[in-house]
């Protein structure tokens, strides 16, 4: 395993305790985790932390010079507010190397409650220009902001240029078809927002039904996708599924496919990036494990070369083994004609 030798992090998903250990052994500068409930984006059975976890995976990375990044990134209703407030206060208190936050009461609350804590603009924020992204740091501090997955990397380059706030981008992962912290597609089937709910396919409305056809996902009843019997089955969120237009069944919103920007790395880079993270705390640890490792040498390989640099046949083959669909695009990244 190879450590950073440069100022841009790696920065990767800790769904769970043995997920973290997997990211900071492979090579990982920073973790990025949540409580276990919905004051963040990943809230999913068997995800999260509690607070003996918390201290557990906070030692875990600190004894290894690595940093860990709390995402309470969800939008809390009125009945909801101490919830949240109380997170922040438990992140505090367990000193974590910073709050990842898209509400901007949140922001507030945690500025004037504890103004040496540092704040990171969570993509959930959807901060898509240098005088929104400004306007947070003027007023709550914010330190770093997560690009939404919907700038080209010329517009990227522009953010870049016009404020001193750092800028983190993604690097790998699944794709968000919305407008990332505005989306509430799945609460008109199942009721509940993503955005409030840190979910937006809530494992308790997803059913599974096995027919001679092959097997049909549902969500809340709605039929998302019918998979062959040999093929992968993903799971349902209505924007990845498979619909019947005009008599034509196909992925009217959007195809199953994974973020991947090796590519680019180098320009990147050079724009002056300051981290590239990883999508996927609800992935496996084995998952993690593999996309921090090929992330970690491609970009100490970068590093050290840039003039040089060519992206490896088998980082691209370990990629799309994890990526969705198998393949991978650069998506809004790759925009020529800008």
């Amino acid at each position: 395993m190879t450590t950073s030798k440069n100022n841009v992090e790696l920065v990767c998903p800790a769904g769970n305790l043995p997920a973290l250990k997997a990211a900071v052994d492979n090579g990982a500068d920073s973790v990025y985790l949540g409580f276990r409930d919905g004051t963040n984006a990943r809230n999913f059975p068997g995800l999260g932390f509690d607070n003996n976890e918390l201290d557990r995976a906070i030692d875990y990375a600190h004894n290894k010079g690595r940093k860990v990044l709390m995402a309470i990134n969800t939008y809390p209703r009125p009945h909801q507010w101490q919830q949240w407030c109380q997170a922040i206060d438990s992140s505090a208190s367990h000193n974590v190397d910073a709050l990842i936050l898209a509400d901007p009461g949140l922001m507030h609350y945690a500025t004037t409650t504890y103004p040496d804590l540092r704040l990171h603009l969570s993509v959930q924020g959807s901060a898509t220009n240098h005088e929104a992204i400004d306007f947070y740091a003027r007023h709550y501090a914010i330190r770093r902001v997560v690009l939404p997955r919907v700038l080209s990397l010329s517009q990227i380059k522009q953010v870049i240029k016009n404020t001193d706030v750092e800028v983190e981008v993604f690097g790998f992962g699944s794709l968000c078809v919305m407008v990332e912290g505005r989306c509430i597609l799945s609460s008109y089937v199942t009721g509940k927002s993503p955005n409030s709910n840190g979910v937006c396919s809530p494992a308790e409305a997803v059913r599974w039904e096995e027919t001679p056809q092959g097997r049909r996902s549902r969500l809340n009843g709605v039929l998302i996708d019918e998979y062959a019997p040999d093929e992968h089955a993903g799971y349902p969120t209505l924007c990845k599924g498979r619909y019947k237009v005009n008599d034509n069944i196909f992925y009217a919103i959007e195809e199953p496919t994974s973020l991947n920007i090796l590519e680019i790395l180098p320009e990147l880079i050079q724009a002056g990036v300051v981290a590239i993270k990883v999508e996927g705390r609800q992935r496996s640890p084995a998952y993690v494990a593999s996309v921090t490792r090929v992330l970690r040498e491609a970009l100490d390989q970068c590093m050290a070369n840039p003039d040089n640099f060519s992206v490896l046949s088998t980082w691209m083959a370990q990629l799309d083994k994890v990526a969705e669909g198998s393949c991978h695009t650069l998506g809004a990244y790759h925009r020529p004609w800008q």
